[in-house]
C-alpha cells in the first residue's frame, strides 16, 4: 500500500488548482475589490455576503463565522473528506499523477471517494444499458415524451434491467464491496443476500453541485412492478435528500448569471425545460421544496438582493397548491422576488412542450405571477367574500401574509391588493396587517446571523473591527494586509526591512512575526501557511487581513500602494532609531569612541531616508 503523497506533489496541485473555480461550484462569487471575490458563507446561513476569496493567495475566509483555510480545508469541510483525499480529488481534475512515498504511513481515506467512484460505476452501466434490446420500453417512454437519444445522452438517462443481479454482478467484477454498495444505496439486503434496488425502470443520475454522481431517481415501466411509481436513492452519506436538488449541476452556471431560478416538480420537466431554452430549470427529489433548498440556491444564485427570481410551476390542482403554499412558507428567506406560473390548462412543462412546442415551455414564464398574490388568492378563496362574515374571516387569514413581507414599499401596496379583492376599506385592511404583524413578532423574533465563536480558552479575539482606530496601528494593519496580499510581487529586501521592525500592537506584531518567518513568498500558498502559523487568539485576524479588501483600483496600483507603506514602516523606524540616537549622544562625550559611533550612525540614517524617498 502506497504511503503519504509527496509534499511536492501536494504543493503542486494546489498551485495548479484556481480556489475560485472550486468554491464558485458552490457559491456564486462576484468581484469585491482588486484580487477578490465574495458570496453568502456555505459554512453559515447569512442574509449578506462575508465570505471572501482570494484566489491569488488560495486562500478563504468568512467574516461572519470565521471559518478559513486553503482548497484542500474547503474540500475537506464541505464534503467531508479527508486531506490525502481532497489531494487525490483535485488531482484527478487537472490529470495530475500524484507520487507515494514509501515507507510513509498509509493515506487515510473516509469511505466517501469510494461511494462516489460506485455511483459513476452504476451511472454508467445504466447509461450503456439503455441501448440493449430490454431496454426498447425504457427508450419508448422516453421518445414519447419528446426526448431522443441526444437528450438522454445529456442528461444521463438509463436503464436499469429487470433481473436481481445485473448491475450488482456488473459492479462486483470492478472490485466494489458488497458492502460498499449497500452504503451507496445501490442494493438492498434481503434473505438471500443483497440484490439491485433499481430493476425495469428508466434511471436518471442525480448529480451534487460539482457534478459528482451522488444517488438515482427512477422510474416504473411494467405493469408488474408492484413498487412506487418512482423510487429514489435511499438516504446516504452522500445522498441527503433535503439538500438535493436534480439539474443543478448543469443549471448552476446560468442560475448564477440570470440570478433566476425555475422550479419544477419532475426529472422530465428539467429535462423540458432545458431543451425549451429554460436552463435554470431544477427540481426537488422526491421531496417537498424546503429550506436546506432555499440555502443551497442562495449560494448558487448570490441571493444578496431583490433583484433575482424564483418561478415555482406547480400544478394548478390541489396538491400543486398545497405545495405552493409550502413553499411560500420557506420562500420568505429569499431576499428574491418569488412567483408561480401554472401552464394553460393545468399542463406540466413536459406535456406542454409535447403539446405546443419548445416556444409554449418558454412562454410559461411570462405568465407568472407573484407568490404573494397566488397565496393571498389561496387563503380568501374558501370564504364568501359576498357576506361580513366571509369578508372578514377572508381579511384575517390572509392579513399575516402581507405582514410578513419584509420589503417596506411592498407592504402597503399589497395591502391596497388586499382591500381590492376583498371589497374592503383600505384603512381596515391596513390595521389588520399591523395588528398580524405584530402578532408575528411576539411569536417569533428574527434570529441573529451567527458570528465567529470565542476562541477555545477564552482569551478576546481579535478582529478588524476590534483594533484601535489611530494611525500607527493603521499604518501597521495596511502594511500587512498589502504584504500578505501582495508580498510575491513586492521588493523582497524592502519586506524583509519592513517586517524585522517590531509593532506596537501586540495582534499585528504576532502576525509580523509569523509572516517574517515564510520560507518563500513566491511559492504559492505561502501567505495562506503564514496565516495558519500565527499563535492563537490572533489567527483569525491574520485570516481577515489576508481576505479583506486592500484599497486600490488595480493589481499593480495594489503593489505600489503595499510598497509605499512597508517604505512608511521601514522610515518609522528609522526614525524612532534616530529619536533615541538623538538622545543618547546628549549624554557621552563629544570625541568618546561611543560618541563617534552614534554619529556615524545617525549618518547611516540620513542617507537610508533619503534613499528610501528616492524609491518612493
Amino acid at each position: 500500500m502506497p504511503g503519504r503523497i509527496r509534499q511536492a506533489d501536494v504543493d503542486e496541485v494546489k498551485a495548479r488548482t484556481n480556489i475560485a473555480d472550486i468554491i464558485g461550484e458552490r457559491v456564486a462569487l462576484k468581484s469585491a475589490g482588486v484580487g477578490s471575490l465574495k458570496g453568502l458563507c456555505p459554512f453559515h446561513d447569512e442574509r449578506s455576503p462575508s465570505f471572501n476569496v482570494r484566489p491569488q493567495a488560495g486562500f478563504y475566509h468568512c467574516f461572519g463565522c470565521g471559518e478559513s483555510g486553503d482548497v484542500y480545508s474547503f474540500l475537506r469541510a464541505m464534503d467531508h473528506v479527508t486531506f490525502t483525499e481532497a489531494v487525490e480529488r483535485l488531482a484527478s481534475r487537472i490529470g495530475y499523477t500524484l507520487h507515494y512515498e514509501d515507507g510513509g504511513a498509509a493515506p487515510e481515506h473516509t469511505g466517501r471517494a469510494r461511494l462516489y467512484a460506485a455511483n459513476a460505476a452504476a451511472a454508467e452501466f445504466f447509461r450503456s444499458q439503455l441501448m440493449s434490446p430490454e431496454a426498447d420500453i425504457a427508450r419508448r417512454f422516453l421518445g414519447q415524451r419528446g426526448f431522443d437519444a441526444g437528450a438522454a445522452g445529456h442528461f444521463g438517462v438509463g436503464y436499469a434491467p429487470k433481473g436481481w443481479s445485473g448491475m450488482h454482478a456488473a459492479l462486483r467484477a470492478q472490485g466494489f464491496s458488497d458492502e460498499e454498495l449497500s452504503s451507496a444505496g445501490l442494493v438492498s439486503q434481503g434473505q438471500r443476500g443483497v440484490y439491485d434496488r433499481f430493476r425495469g425502470r428508466v434511471v436518471w443520475p442525480i448529480r451534487d453541485v460539482t457534478g459528482q454522481v451522488i444517488g438515482f431517481g427512477a422510474r416504473r415501466l411494467y405493469d408488474d412492478d408492484n413498487g412506487p411509481k418512482y423510487l429514489n436513492t435511499p438516504e446516504t452519506t452522500l445522498y441527503k435528500k433535503a439538500q438535493v436538488l436534480y439539474g443543478l449541476d448543469l443549471a448552476k452556471r446560468e442560475i448564477s448569471r440570470q440570478h433566476r431560478v425555475v422550479v419544477v416538480e419532475g426529472y422530465t420537466d428539467v429535462m423540458a425545460c432545458h431543451l425549451a431554452g429554460i436552463t435554470t430549470a431544477i427540481a426537488t427529489c422526491g421531496t417537498a421544496f424546503g429550506s436546506d433548498h432555499i440555502t443551497v440556491l442562495r449560494r448558487v444564485m448570490g441571493d444578496d438582493s431583490t433583484a433575482g427570481e424564483v418561478v415555482f410551476t406547480f400544478d394548478p390542482d390541489a396538491a400543486g397548491q398545497k405545495a405552493a403554499l409550502r413553499a411560500f412558507a420557506d420562500a420568505k428567506r429569499f431576499n428574491a422576488q418569488t412567483y408561480v406560473a401554472t401552464g394553460p390548462e393545468g399542463l406540466d412543462p413536459c406535456d406542454l412542450r409535447l403539446a405546443r412546442g419548445d416556444g409554449a415551455v418558454r412562454a410559461l414564464l411570462e405568465t407568472k405571477a407573484p407568490m404573494v398574490e397566488f397565496v393571498l388568492d389561496q387563503r380568501i378563496s374558501g370564504y364568501d367574500l359576498a357576506s361580513v362574515e366571509g369578508r372578514v374571516g377572508a381579511l384575517r387569514a390572509a392579513a399575516p401574509v402581507v405582514a410578513e413581507l419584509r420589503d417596506p414599499l411592498l407592504q402597503p401596496e399589497y395591502v391596497r391588493v388586499l382591500a381590492r379583492r376583498l371589497g374592503m376599506d383600505t384603512e381596515d385592511v391596513r390595521r389588520e396587517v399591523e395588528r398580524a404583524g405584530r402578532g408575528g413578532r411576539r411569536e417569533a423574533g428574527a434570529a441573529p446571523e451567527p458570528t465567529a465563536p470565542p476562541p477555545a480558552d477564552g482569551s478576546l479575539r481579535v478582529t478588524l473591527a476590534t483594533l484601535p482606530r489611530t494611525p500607527e496601528v493603521g499604518l501597521e494593519r495596511d502594511a500587512l494586509m498589502g504584504v500578505l496580499q501582495f508580498g510575491h510581487r513586492m521588493d523582497a529586501a524592502l519586506v524583509a526591512r519592513a517586517l524585522d521592525l517590531p509593532f506596537r500592537h501586540p495582534a499585528l506584531d504576532a502576525v509580523r512575526a509569523a509572516v517574517r518567518e515564510a520560507p518563500d513568498m513566491q511559492r504559492p500558498g505561502w501567505a495562506a501557511d503564514a496565516v495558519a502559523a500565527v499563535r492563537e487568539p490572533y489567527r483569525a485576524l491574520a485570516a481577515e487581513l489576508l481576505a479583506g479588501d486592500f484599497p486600490a483600483l488595480s493589481d499593480d496600483a495594489a503593489v505600489v500602494s503595499a510598497g509605499d507603506l512597508a517604505r512608511r514602516l521601514v522610515l518609522r523606524g528609522l526614525d524612532r532609531e534616530k529619536a533615541e540616537l538623538l538622545g543618547a549622544i546628549q549624554r557621552v562625550p563629544a570625541d568618546s569612541e561611543e560618541g563617534r559611533r552614534i554619529r556615524l550612525r545617525l549618518r547611516e540614517i540620513d542617507a537610508s531616508r533619503q534613499a528610501l524617498a528616492a524609491e518612493a
